[in-house]
């Protein structure tokens, strides 16, 4: 029987944050918006709902007279992905060998 997959990360735009950020604990908004194919009000939905999950937290600040957001991974979401990975991996291992 196959594992439920978290609703949350199975979103392209939710799981390409989570993915980026897995790797480099924490982005800037920029940074996010320059590797993932989407629009700054998309990113900005996405990582809100990731937010409301407890997955990431988002801290605005400034850089000198510009605003800054910077998002981080938290355990929670690093758990959260770590479960997700693991499921998904099950999807093609169940029945990686074609039928004979």
């Amino acid at each position: 029987m196959f594992r439920n997959l978290d609703p949350l990360l199975h979103s392209q735009v939710r799981l390409a944050i989570m993915s980026i950020l897995i790797g480099v604990k924490a982005a800037e908004f920029s940074f996010l918006l320059e590797n993932i194919n989407t629009t700054k009000g998309n990113l900005s939905f996405q990582l809100n709902k990731l937010k409301e999950a407890g997955y990431i937290e988002i801290n605005k600040s400034f850089r000198g007279n510009y605003p800054l957001t910077t998002c981080e991974i938290t355990e929670k979401g690093i758990d959260a992905y770590g479960n997700y990975v693991e499921s998904i991996a099950e999807y093609f291992m169940k029945y990686d060998k074609p039928n004979q």
